[in-house]
């Protein structure tokens, strides 16, 4: 690495990344470490976990392969979570972590990514996702219920932010909320202080119904929702990297820092966008940079994961479910569009959505793997021969 290299436009798109981060996807962690009923301590080593392996894996990948690799935790792997504690106990989820991660590992290195994606109908994975998100958007506008100012306004921030400034939307829908709350004496930062995150060490355990209901859906949602629209945002930046070194990068981060209680670690989507393009850098040979950046950034966020949590924790609730369901309205939107597009497989893909959505639990099971068993099932029955027939492209 050069010290030529840095610039003062890569080291900011780096700093938003995870800013955009933070704001969105941390608050979907907070509703889940509130269903685990676990303590602010727990909780801080969770936002360690994540935050270090995010740092680690982007430093080195975007060092080595000198691209900016942006990589961060699975949000609806996170969404997945809220749907299955406190039914599953907390060692069981960090089991499920860890085969999920190993699972990964054995993809990445076997180099098998994209021939297992074509095994999978998109429009059945897309529906799994879409009923997964489905309950943040809605408990979105359930909360205009009982606070009607602090949600309502934050909704119409939105709409003017998503319009004017679409990049810095959920940075800006978070202040928005912070301050309607703030003004309307609904916050709690009397107690706030600076404090540095301690790791736990979070014993794992391991059941059949968490490997089928969190360790498999979470490896699904990972591959389709991270590194299909992940990998696409660096080719279409023109960044050729192959998938294997970045997915076994993550994978390795992912088991280093699971039983803290890290969930999976892959390449950003969305937040990558903001690294890969000129706002980073004229020059794409020295964007890598902005990835380097965006490491740093998390590490030194993840240090300080106690005042994370503090910050949530000040918070009322109605503005953290509303800030997280508009914060994956845009992946609920794109999963959505997907099962529409499935025309070979529309029907399928819709019973996935249903199934998904509707929170079932049967044999101990939750509702993502019985929606993509019964997607897969109405898939071969309803749509099997025309699917067959449908030369591929």
């Amino acid at each position: 690495m050069r010290l030529g290299d840095w610039s003062v436009s890569a080291v900011a798109a780096g700093f938003m990344a995870v800013l955009v981060s933070y704001a969105g996807p941390l608050a979907i962690f907070y509703q889940a470490a509130q269903a685990a009923q676990m303590s602010n301590a727990q909780f801080a080593s969770w936002v360690w976990g994540i935050s270090i392996g995010a740092a680690a894996a982007g430093i080195f990948l975007s060092w080595t392969l000198r691209i900016p690799v942006i990589t961060a935790w699975s949000a609806p792997g996170t969404a997945l979570l809220i749907t299955l504690f406190p039914a599953m106990s907390i060692g069981d989820a960090i089991g499920a972590y860890l085969s999920a991660a190993a699972i990964l590992l054995v993809i990445g290195l076997s180099g098998q990514f994209e021939r297992l994606m074509s095994a999978i109908p998109k429009g059945v994975a897309s529906g799994m996702m879409a009923g997964i998100l489905l309950p943040f958007g809605l408990n979105a506008f359930k909360a205009i219920g009982s606070l009607p100012l602090l949600s309502g306004g934050m909704i119409i921030a939105y709409l003017l932010f998503r319009r004017m400034l679409p990049r810095y939307c959920i940075v800006l829908l978070l202040a928005t909320g912070a301050l309607l709350a703030w003004a309307g004496g609904l916050t709690h930062f009397d107690g706030f202080t600076v404090e540095l995150a301690r790791p736990q060490f979070i014993a794992p355990s391991w059941s059949w119904a968490s490997t089928f209901s969190l360790a498999l859906p979470l490896v699904l949602t990972t591959l389709t929702g991270q590194y299909l629209p992940g990998m696409a945002v660096l080719r279409g930046a023109g960044y050729d990297s192959p998938v294997r070194p970045i997915l076994t990068a993550s994978s390795v981060a992912s088991l280093a820092v699971a039983c803290t209680g890290g969930i999976t670690i892959a390449i950003a989507a969305i937040t990558a966008a903001m690294c890969t393009g000129r706002d980073a850098h004229d020059d794409p040979a020295r964007r890598y940079i902005a990835g380097v950046a965006n490491g740093l950034f998390y590490l030194a966020a993840g240090l300080c994961g106690g005042s994370l949590v503090m910050l949530f924790a000040a918070l009322p609730r109605e503005l953290v479910a509303t800030l997280a369901g508009m914060a994956l309205l845009g992946a609920m939107t794109l999963n959505l569009v997907g099962v529409a597009a499935a025309e070979d497989h529309r029907e399928a893909a819709v019973i996935t959505f249903l199934a998904t959505a509707s929170g079932m639990r049967f044999l101990g099971l939750g509702s993502a793997f019985w929606g993509i068993l019964i997607g897969m099932l109405a898939c071969w029955l309803l749509h099997g021969k025309r699917r067959q027939a449908t030369p591929p492209s």
